[in-house]
């Protein structure tokens, strides 16, 4: 599949073509959409006034308790159009439901198609999907139809099942994997264990997900190192949500995830709501272009990254993601230092001995952040406890409280009913 255009254009270019987007987009949320036209007017926007992308700043940011509380304001179609039904996975509160038309799928399956593109996969690749496409998960989805939009083979064995995986691979030899980084690692203890030579195996690279695989740096961070020390594979990070139906994925040089300028408006956002400037931090808003049934407008994210628009050796002029730093309601004060979960799970990775682990944060007696991490660990001696929390020390300056808990107790704290995917943050504040 060939790089889109618009990709490949100058930066005048592209921000003429999504400003011209971005007035379609408010002319359809100004007929169609009951809860933009309710803002619209009480804000008193007129929506003509909107040009080009430096106008932005003069809209309302929308935020997930806005969609949980007038979800169904935010459809713009009859329900007679609508084709699928997916929701988030609530991680941060309550889930939300997202209708998707005809159109939306096809966009769906074209943003997927061009991401395994960025990734280098094409028409001679065999996919196997190591993620769930039912329960109204949209990522499988994505996958599935970005695949097939391709030209390429999909085998779909889903979450889990460390067996049926290798089996499918012996049996269809695909090329790639889309999975979670962590679970990767867990094939390969499997592999290990049952004398499966993984080394040699038809897999050649893995588009990850849902788990970083890289340091602000694009350096692979201590899950990614360890993947590629045992087994020789190219890994390909993506950043996507439900909200977006759009991907950001590396391309061979891992460099951040392209934008796909066509698909999607985007800001990085300081704590006032001013744009950052490049290589800072800041929370990634975004407002989706050419979306029938739920379209957003300067929808936070609570994402927090850098972005990035130097020039990128594979051709692509767009603007490039770097790795989540963290979520922004996630964002803990532990002893004067500002930590995110990410943070503590690399640091965390780093250890052999841990098999399992989850991370716990409440409000103290006296009014500030505390942090418990229990853990099962192959040792849990008071010497190997000490061991962890120096090295906390060392990496983030702090050490948090460690426990620890049998494999049964923490494995069911991370899957919790009806959880698609492992859950490592607790947040009791």
């Amino acid at each position: 599949m060939e790089i889109p255009a618009i990709e490949t254009a100058s930066k005048t270019a592209i921000k003429a073509f999504q400003d011209q987007e971005l007035q379609k987009l408010m002319q359809y949320l100004a007929l169609n959409s009951p809860y933009y036209q309710r803002v619209f007017k009480e804000k008193n926007i007129d929506v003509t006034s909107i040009k080009t992308l430096d106008d932005l700043q003069q809209l309302p940011l929308t935020t997930k308790q806005n969609l949980q509380e007038y979800n169904d304001d935010f459809i713009c179609v009859n329900r007679r159009k609508i084709i699928d039904y997916v929701t988030t996975s609530g991680t941060m509160g309550k889930p939300i439901t997202f209708a998707l038309t005809d159109k939306d799928l096809d966009r769906l399956a074209y943003n997927e198609a061009t991401s395994f593109a960025s990734a280098g996969l094409d028409e001679e690749d065999v996919l196997l999907l190591t993620t769930t496409i039912d329960r109204r998960f949209m990522a499988g989805l994505a996958y599935f139809l970005g695949a097939r939009k391709l030209g390429a083979g999909i085998v779909r064995v889903g979450s889990g099942l460390p067996a049926l995986q290798w089996d499918t691979i012996h049996r269809v030899s695909p090329t790639a994997l889309i999975a979670v980084p962590s679970f990767i690692f867990k094939l390969i203890e499997y592999a290990k264990k049952n004398g499966i030579d993984y080394k040699n195996s038809s897999i050649k690279k893995a588009v990850c997900i849902g788990e970083s695989l890289r340091n602000s740096d694009f350096s692979l961070n201590t899950l990614g190192q360890k993947i590629t020390d045992l087994w020789d594979i190219e890994l390909y990070s993506t950043y996507a949500s439900t909200e977006m139906s759009t991907a950001f994925t590396e391309c061979e040089h891992s460099r951040g995830g392209h934008h796909h300028p066509e698909l999607i408006l985007v800001e990085i956002l300081d704590e006032k709501g001013q744009a950052v400037a490049e290589g800072e931090a800041g929370e990634v808003v975004i407002s989706t272009l050419q979306m029938e049934a739920m379209p957003l407008l300067r929808f936070k994210t609570g994402d927090i990254c850098e972005w990035y628009q130097d020039a990128c050796p594979c051709g692509r002029t767009t603007l490039r993601l770097g790795p989540v730093i963290g979520r922004k309601g996630q964002m803990i004060k532990y002893k004067g230092t500002t930590l995110y979960p990410p943070a503590l799970y690399d640091s965390l990775n780093q250890f052999e001995e841990i098999k399992a682990f989850v991370i716990e944060v409440f409000t103290n007696d006296i009014g500030t952040d505390e942090i418990i991490i229990k853990v099962a660990s192959k040792d849990d001696s008071i010497r190997f406890q000490k061991r962890i929390k120096d090295h906390f020390r060392a990496k983030l300056r702090v050490a948090p409280k460690v426990e620890f808990k049998d494999f049964e107790t923490i494995n069911a704290l991370r899957f919790p009913a009806m959880s698609r995917k492992p859950v490592l943050f607790f947040d009791h504040r």
